[in-house]
């Protein structure tokens, strides 16, 4: 379906020299749609049917034109469908024409997740502009790193200068701290046109804390029964659901149609909860997808319990997403490289064993343990399992934001980021870790002051459970949520990738060898298999048709291994393995040690520099 044939169920419309109105307000009697006009404004009498649902129509205005819902003779309020707030969430809604820019990404197929690699970035911090437009003089850098899609934290419209994203409460809006939502069109159009995917993130689990309108409209978009996180939750399953499921469906065929996004990320999915026959999610998931036919559609969902069923066939059971983020694959390296026990790293062991689990099942123990959670199976593919080493909450909710370059010395994060890349699974990197950029990702927001201390008092009592704050003066460290420095602070400086030559051109080296060798371009887990080889170090063999690929990454020190003794190396001990990658490389910024293989190919013994890691391809 096209961008031109495609309507949300509400909003602004142009159509027939006008524009309709429509809202759906049953919480009112009447409603009055107040348009803003030079020097004052004018109101139209809107027409209420039986659901509650609110119309009018004004010939001779377009896009461009200002306007407010006025409910039972009260103060006006922005569209909850606006496609623009100019003025930020207190202010008028505009209406937009979604028709009237000219694409050029006719033919592009979408994304799929065979071979993708995902960019996490957020607009604000990427670059010093923090805009739309300023991402662009970015993607040609970013394609040449290897990366396939870029995955754009939230940009709905949210409160103030500033703001991770998941304060959303207008969430058709593109934030006007980034742009106007032509800009951001062209922000996609640029990126399609280097051969980059977009995807979006989008937040259906709650809103956000200011500027949330939905409930003087409905107080049925909020559930009377189930309670998330951040207070009640949506409501997806209880009396006039249809409206608010409807709400976040056409939200993300929004995206999709009319911004030519390729794919969504789903935060928190296990907060939304819906007890209804078809979960949200999978309905969701499927309208998306068919939206428009002629591309492909990613959908990728966290999931705090890492349910795999949301990343599985409709016909097998699941809800029909393409993956889910695996966060033990993280918090296990993290665990292993800093040894980190605070929150809920507590339940990791970190142990190279752990590690190798993950690498082969998706999942570590942890998760494979539960009792609630569905068991993973052969059949899911390891492509369906999102794996980092840094994204925005594992960097950002850490008191400093530090990042784990920051934490570990810089060989080993050489070996944990190719460990990564080289993993069958769908890998994910968080702005700035291919070039182990200096700056933090600290959590900022732009509250009013009133709202803003509660924000800050909150962040800081967080952590007050943290043993490096036991001193509650100590706590008064952490950077300030409310603080212009906070976000100033946490702007990638793009020069550093010059600076950090070594390991940016390791990252493009691996992403390289990912995209065109005859092993690694292959997401398969029946052709894969990782072991711990000992405290430090895991083994990763892979192979496909009658090549084979083998990483030894090593995080402690030299280690000499007789292959005949290593059980897992039986599947190519009478075979020659030649070097192709070694992170201790002078390219790479590495210590400049150089493994060695000798012996007869019986007695061949291999010598592991400390803190690297090797690549080899595996001969006949």
């Amino acid at each position: 379906m096209t961008t031109a044939s495609w309507r949300p169920a509400f909003g602004a419309q142009i159509v027939n020299s006008g524009v309709r109105f429509s809202v759906w307000a049953p919480n009112a009697e009447a409603a009055e749609l107040e348009l803003l006009v030079t020097g004052g404004s004018r109101t139209v009498e809107m027409t209420r049917d039986a659901d509650g649902r609110f119309e009018t129509f004004v010939p001779d205005i377009g896009a461009g034109a200002r306007y407010l819902y006025r409910l039972d003779g009260g103060d006006g309020r922005p569209d909850p469908y606006s496609r623009f707030q100019p003025e930020g969430v207190h202010g008028p809604s505009e209406v937009a024409d979604p028709i009237r820019f000219k694409w050029t990404d006719s033919g592009w197929p979408g994304i799929t997740c065979e071979g993708l690699v995902i960019y996490e970035l957020h607009i604000g911090t990427m670059t010093p502009g923090g805009t739309f437009l300023s991402l662009i003089d970015e993607l040609a850098e970013l394609k040449s790193l290897g990366v396939t899609a870029i995955e754009l934290m939230p940009v709905a419209q949210c409160p103030g200068r500033w703001n991770w994203g998941y304060d959303g409460v207008d969430l058709f809006a593109p934030s006007n701290a980034y742009g106007t939502p032509d800009e951001f069109r062209r922000l996609v159009d640029a990126a399609h046109g280097v051969g980059l995917g977009v995807i979006l993130d989008v937040v259906y689990n709650h809103l956000g804390p200011e500027g949330n309108y939905l409930g003087v409209y409905a107080s049925d978009y909020f559930s009377t029964v189930h309670e998330t996180g951040w207070g009640a939750g949506l409501n997806w399953d209880g009396e006039k659901c249809e409206f608010v499921r409807q709400f976040a469906i056409d939200n993300a065929c929004y995206w999709i149609t009319e911004f030519h996004i390729d794919g969504l990320r789903l935060d928190a999915t296990h907060a939304i909860i819906d007890d209804s026959p078809v979960h949200l999610v999978q309905e969701l998931t499927s309208k998306a997808r068919n939206v428009d036919g002629e591309r492909e559609i990613f959908v990728v969902a966290e999931d705090g319990r890492h349910e795999i069923t949301r990343a599985r066939a409709i016909d097998k059971g699941g809800e029909g997403l393409d993956a889910i983020w695996a966060d033990d694959f993280h918090h296990d390296v993290r665990v292993h490289l800093t040894n980190a026990h605070e929150n809920y790293y507590q339940y990791y062991k970190g142990s190279t064993t752990d590690i190798a689990t993950a690498i082969n099942k998706g999942f570590g123990p942890l998760t494979i343990n539960k009792k609630d959670v569905t068991p993973i199976s052969p059949e899911d593919p390891a492509s369906a399992f999102v794996f980092c080493i840094q994204n925005h909450d594992q960097v950002g909710n850490r008191p400093f934001g530090d990042r784990l370059h920051h934490d570990i010395n810089a060989d080993r994060y050489a070996v944990a980021s190719t460990m990564m890349l080289f993993a069958p699974e769908t890998p994910m990197l968080f702005m700035g870790q291919e070039f182990s950029v200096s700056t933090p990702f600290l959590y900022f927001t732009d509250h009013p002051e009133e709202l803003g201390k509660l924000v800050t008092n909150g962040r800081r009592q967080e952590f007050s459970g943290f043993s490096i704050f036991d001193d509650p003066a100590l706590t008064q460290s952490i950077p300030d949520p409310q603080a212009e420095s906070t976000f100033y602070s946490s702007k990638l400086k793009l020069e550093e990738r010059q600076r950090n030559a070594g390991i940016y051109e390791l990252y493009k080296t691996l992403l390289a060898l990912r995209h065109d060798d005859d092993v690694l371009k292959h997401n398969d887990w029946q052709k894969s298999h990782a072991s711990a080889i000992s405290a430090e170090m895991v083994a990763v063999h892979r192979w496909w048709g009658t090549e084979q690929r083998l990483l030894l990454a090593n995080f402690g020190p030299e280690v000499r291994l007789t292959v005949k003794d290593v059980e897992a190396f039986a599947p190519m001990f009478s075979r020659p393995w030649n070097l192709i990658l070694s992170t201790t490389g002078a390219q790479f910024g590495g210590s400049g040690d150089v493994p060695e293989i000798t012996g007869l190919l019986g007695e061949r013994c291999v010598t592991v520099p400390a803190r690297s890691a090797l690549i080899f391809a595996v001969g006949d």
